[in-house]
């Protein structure tokens, strides 16, 4: 539940009195008040609902790594309900120590410097809030901004002058209450999306880029959730033997026995002690032994791993801009659908072929000059910046004339896949590359292997009619 509070000398109060429940730090401790005022104020300033503000200390100084004191004398607030303090400590600041989302987003925000520091926080605290469904108040900023100004043992004092007359409202008392009922029904206290932003900076990125981000990877989580690897079958493409580069070979083998033969980085170490330093005792043991190849070495079982090269090209066309459209009964816009669908399509693949060394190349098919394609450009590569980094996916742009050939110099060295992705499939077949089309045409992706006819889900439910559709590009790929 959301209030609003206009009356300054209300709102004043508010904030004044919710100082005084702080729990992790003393009220008191140095800095503990500006920082709360100003986790506060930017909360307020980006509009955001806020939670009372003694909360608000007690999360963001366990975010940064701050643990309840057992030294600083505990103050009895008058008409703070002691079991209700204790139930606060147990169940929500006591929740926040075992959950694993919230434990990743703080370290997160930890690695924050100045003002973006606060912002991640305040993004923390707001996410939190609403997965949550905690009571909140809207709060003018400028009264924030004053309060800011004045001494913090003022504030503190004023705050305790008026809890000793009226005792706590309760207002802040029901929203501790309520509080701490709604972290207990609460799962995960915050989303994978939620700490991918924090991981990944874009938590302090333009509020349009985080709403597209935000949009793709829940739909990418929708869409892969419980999908089950597909069974293996005869695939359409024939291997051929290619030149084997180095990194691909791997000894499994460790060291089994000693045999006669073998390389001077496996002699054994012994064997140097029949070496003569003087020149005039030449030739030596060694020599000898060495001529008659009777020196020893280690012997290793020369078994070796063979990783499989799989190169899959995601070619983007230009006329995905007029995908820019949300149908009817859909909850996000088509291309927003497609993006998810690629991210979860190479998630999986990552995860069921493990043993392979895969790239992914997403190519943004684009004359010269021109992008009609840039934000979504600009999306892929914050969704896929650890991929990046690590070379498993790489993003470029290439002329239509291009994509063939690139395709056919990928497919000398490994098992090559081409997905196109466009409004209208467009004619490409290169050489010794697996082709498949996905076609957006509809509400409803069309999919086509090979040569076979496109397939469109089956399901009227649009989200579900997406699953089948990434179903079937997995089976191309990995079954």
């Amino acid at each position: 539940m959301i209030e609003e509070i206009r009356d300054a000398d209300e709102a004043q109060h508010y904030v004044l009195e919710g100082l005084w429940l702080t729990q992790v730090l003393a009220p008191a401790a140095p800095g503990a008040v500006r920082r709360a005022l100003e986790w506060a104020l930017e909360l307020a300033a980006a509009g955001e609902p806020l939670l009372p503000v003694g909360a608000i200390a007690d999360l963001g100084h366990l975010a940064l790594g701050l643990k309840p004191s057992e030294h600083h004398a505990r103050v009895t607030v008058p008409g703070y309900p002691s079991g209700l303090a204790r139930s606060y400590e147990d169940n929500l600041l006591g929740r926040l120590y075992a959950d694993s989302s919230f434990d990743r987003a703080s370290a997160a925000v930890s690695r924050y410097q100045g003002r973006d520091r606060a912002r991640g926080l305040a993004f923390l605290l707001a996410r939190l809030r609403e997965r949550c469904d905690m009571p909140a108040v809207l709060l003018n900023p400028a009264l924030l901004k004053s309060l800011i100004q004045r001494p913090p043992d003022e504030l503190l004092a004023e705050g305790w002058e008026l809890l000793a007359r009226d005792g706590l409202s309760t207002r802040l008392a029901g929203q501790y209450e309520q509080m701490v009922a709604a972290v207990r029904n609460t799962g995960d206290l915050l989303g994978a999306e939620d700490v991918f932003e924090l991981e990944h900076g874009t938590a302090l990125a333009e509020f349009s880029q985080r709403i597209a981000l935000r949009q793709v990877l829940e739909a990418s989580a929708l869409l892969g959730a419980g999908m089950a690897r597909p069974r293996a079958r005869t695939s359409r493409v024939h291997e051929v033997a290619t030149q084997i580069l180095d990194e691909d070979l791997y000894p499994v083998g460790g060291f089994v026995s000693i045999s006669n033969r073998g390389t001077i980085e496996s002699l054994l170490h012994s064997q140097l002690a029949m070496m003569e330093r003087d020149e005039a005792l030449r030739p030596d043991l060694f020599d000898i032994k060495f001529l008659r190849d009777e020196l020893l070495y280690y012997s290793r079982d020369e078994n070796q791993f063979h990783r499989r090269r799989r190169t899959f090209v995601l070619a983007l066309f230009p006329d995905l801009e007029e995908a820019r459209i949300k149908d009817p009964h859909a909850p996000w816009q088509r291309l927003v659908l497609a993006l998810a669908l690629l991210r979860a399509a190479i998630d999986r693949t990552i995860e069921w072929l493990a043993a392979d060394a895969m790239v992914f190349e997403i190519i943004f098919v684009e004359e010269a000059g021109t992008s009609p394609l840039a934000a979504e450009r600009k999306l892929l590569e914050m969704i896929f910046s650890e991929a990046i980094e690590l070379g498993t996916v790489r993003i470029s742009s290439l002329a239509p004339a291009a994509l063939g050939g690139f395709c056919t110099d990928r497919a000398r060295k490994s098992l090559c896949h081409l997905l196109t992705v466009a409004r209208i499939a467009p004619e490409i077949s290169p050489e010794r590359t697996a082709v498949e089309r996905l076609v957006l045409d509809e509400a409803r992706p069309a999919l086509s292997v090979a040569d076979d006819a496109p397939v469109r889900g089956e399901s009227e439910d649009p989200v579900e009619a997406w699953r089948e559709t990434l179903a079937g590009l997995l089976a191309a790929w990995v079954g």
